[in-house]
């Protein structure tokens, strides 16, 4: 359970529609190591009191490999999601990990350096609360 006055965690996309929606937006960046694709949430969707205001899904084709590959990748970007997206994710967006064949043999850094970078060039990075823009916390 998050702290008192904090923002609940990441929400999860589970249905079909909820995907086509972000896909639909036609907001997306793509890196090596990941696709993201984002949506402002609209009148209809605003979260309630004590529900993520960012909510994320995942997905890997079978271009990806098998299905021990596909999950291996999934698993990755759910981890990924967990570091980057709770903190930095843009309040009331949706936003779809895709996996890419290189998600299962990129470094660390570099994942999260691409999905930073798509964050940003998609204008859906939040700089991290309790800090000023240069980081210093005043």
């Amino acid at each position: 359970m998050p702290p008192e006055g904090s923002a609940p965690g990441l929400g999860r996309l589970k249905r079909r529609p909820e995907f086509l929606a972000v896909a639909g937006a036609r907001r997306k960046w793509v890196a090596p190591g990941l696709i993201l694709q984002a949506r402002r949430h609209d009148d209809r969707q605003h979260s309630g009191a004590g529900e993520a205001s960012v909510r994320v899904g995942f997905t890997a084709s079978k271009k990806v490999g098998n299905a021990v590959a596909r999950n291996r990748a999934k698993r990755r970007l759910r981890a990924l999601a967990a570091e980057i997206l709770a903190e930095h994710g843009a309040p009331d967006t949706d936003f779809v990990l895709i996996a890419r064949g290189e998600t299962l043999v990129r470094p660390w850094g570099d994942l999260r350096q691409d999905l930073t970078t798509c964050l940003k060039r998609l204008k859906a990075w939040r700089a991290q609360r309790g800090t000023d823009r240069c980081g210093t916390g005043r």
